[in-house]
């Protein structure tokens, strides 16, 4: 078992602009969908701390005293360093009485996912629409490619678990990260039966080249450790996004956080852009916990 609850990121230290800095992980120091660019994979890998084949799991009761003492203006994100929805969860169940507890506790949360196992109906049974909010993540809309990189869903079948929720009134967004422009149909991502999607570019560094076989030449705008795109490119992919009334630019670069939030972003507040219509205030730190440190002490 690991031994952190839940952690709360310092958003200036780790150079994001992410609201929801609140996680649990059900699951830690491993994760079977092995997905080749994974940070936590490589953060965790070289110290010994990483085993995809059997996941480390979390005690239902630890998260339970941690999911007590959050307030109900909390937003709590399932799925950080790891899916909450990997296929341990078939057996485990953890993340299954996790929500259980949210909804006890009536704490909203965001489940951030690339697995269909969070569309089964045992699951949809429980998950209440004021407190549950979804990210389906996508890479590409290829299914082929996608297996180069990740073991996990198919994205033709994320996609169905994307338009189911959505259909049954989910708040639910398309979550295209690391968008690898290469990889996609405009024409199939315009047609995912959904209102929502949030797009976070790819930040190249050396290992992401070692994962992806595409071309990085136009990764020339340095900031952060990391090769990105310059401003100009992503404005003319993200104008090939045009099926969703809602569209969220997600960004790690400053500077284009900025742009994006201010010219393109549905929610200028909220990159993640989560139907919440019941938090009465901003949401209580209870304490400062360091992301990377939570799960290798």
């Amino acid at each position: 078992m690991f031994n952190s609850p839940y952690k709360v990121i310092d958003t200036r230290k780790y150079n994001t602009w992410c609201k929801y800095n609140t996680r649990i992980d059900t699951y830690g120091c491993g994760c079977t969908h092995a997905c080749s660019y994974c940070y936590a994979k490589a953060l965790l890998n070289f110290r010994g701390k990483w085993n995809e084949e059997k996941p480390e799991i979390l005690y239902i009761t630890d998260i339970e005293e941690s999911i007590s003492l959050l307030s109900k203006s909390e937003i709590v994100r399932l799925g950080s360093m790891t899916d909450c929805f990997q296929p341990i969860e078939s057996i485990e169940k953890v993340t299954y009485q996790t929500i259980k507890l949210l909804n006890k506790y009536k704490i909203n949360y965001l489940i951030v996912t690339k697995s269909c196992l969070v569309s089964d109906d045992m699951y949809v049974e429980i998950y209440d629409k004021d407190l549950a909010h979804f990210q389906i993540s996508i890479t590409s809309t290829d299914d082929n490619k996608s297996l180069e990189y990740e073991n996990t869903n198919l994205v033709s079948d994320r996609i169905k678990s994307i338009e189911k929720l959505y259909i049954m009134g989910f708040d639910v967004s398309i979550r295209l990260s690391p968008f690898l422009y290469q990889y996609v149909d405009f024409e199939i991502l315009n047609n995912i039966k959904c209102d929502k999607i949030l797009i976070e570019f790819l930040k190249v560094n050396h290992w992401v080249r070692k994962s992806f076989k595409i071309d990085y030449s136009e990764y020339t705008f340095k900031y952060g450790g990391h090769d990105n795109l310059p401003l100009s490119r992503k404005i003319e992919l993200v104008n090939n996004i045009t099926g969703f009334e809602q569209l969220s630019v997600g960004e790690y670069v400053k500077e284009h956080h900025k742009y994006f939030s201010e010219n393109i972003n549905y929610n200028k507040q909220d990159c993640c852009n989560l139907d919440i219509r019941f938090i009465q205030k901003e949401p209580k730190q209870i304490s400062l916990i360091d992301e990377i440190e939570s799960l290798t002490n």
